[in-house]
């Protein structure tokens, strides 16, 4: 495979965007407005068939990775990807699932593949795409994290865990990046309750989550997107959960355990 077919002068110019968990939801999304932004695209998913689908509606080239970022394997492949594409200046982290139970009584197989995706995969392929972007001095890394980062919930404890890494991590990396007056730019994307296939997945009933609480992915990518272009390293979006994030990081943990009770709705 020749990533972001570096070969065709028609595409010499053009900047390349890997986008992990491109198959559907955000980052399906991702892809289709970065492809009116004018890169070229790596699509990296477990399923080809819905790759290739959307790769044949882009009016981009766009190159299909088949990978599983639960594995090693998978996650060498995406390292690959990164390495061999020269005109690499997008990373999009956006692969993820969750898990639900209380952390003891949960699968622990879920639970040890989801922290595989959230945290290793992550870590690995920005720093395959810093290893490359920095020196080239321009580019930039989106880690789709979850407004889950900011507090804790019972039968959501690894999920939020990994979360609040990705942010953590992410602004470690805007500090190093910061202070070496380095362009290359690091962003958490934190979205709320979003309109994707995410709590299909996960098992959960969405009627039980309130209408005025549920975002379409376009909007929360196009926030990702403005608030990039700004440089903004923590993007919240919709004000709703801008004002329920500061109150959870703000909260003593003893009314965050009682807001956490089961039954309590959370992102």
């Amino acid at each position: 495979m020749t990533l972001g077919n570096v070969t065709n002068p028609e595409n010499a110019a053009r900047p390349v965007a890997l986008i992990t968990g491109a198959s559907s939801g955000i980052g399906a999304v991702f892809a289709r407005k970065l492809a009116t932004r004018g890169y070229d695209l790596v699509l990296l998913a477990r399923r080809e068939d819905r790759l290739r689908a959307l790769a044949a509606e882009l009016p981009v080239h766009v190159d299909v990775l088949a990978a599983d970022l639960s594995c090693e394997e998978g996650i060498a492949a995406g390292e690959r990807a990164i390495r061999d594409c020269a005109r690499i200046e997008l990373l999009v982290n956006n692969a993820g699932f969750g898990t639900l139970g209380r952390f003891w009584e949960a699968d622990i197989e879920s639970q040890i593949r989801m922290h595989e995706v959230h945290v290793m995969a992550t870590m690995r392929l920005t720093h395959a795409a810093l290893a490359r972007m920095v020196p080239q001095g321009g580019g930039g890394v989106i880690s789709v994290s979850s407004v889950a980062a900011f507090g804790q919930g019972p039968a959501n404890v690894s999920y939020c865990a990994t979360k609040a890494w990705i942010n953590s991590f992410t602004e470690g990396l805007d500090m190093e990046l910061r202070a070496m007056r380095s362009p290359v730019k690091v962003q958490a994307l934190c979205p709320g309750f979003t309109i994707t296939e995410f709590h299909e997945t996960l098992g959960m009933d969405a009627r039980q989550i309130p209408a005025f609480l549920w975002m379409k992915a376009d909007d929360v990518v196009e926030a990702s997107l403005t608030g990039f272009d700004r440089g903004k390293v923590i993007v919240v979006p919709n004000w709703k959960y801008k004002i329920g994030a500061s109150m959870m990081k703000h909260l003593p943990h003893a009314l965050k355990l009682r807001m956490g009770r089961p039954g309590g709705k959370r992102a």
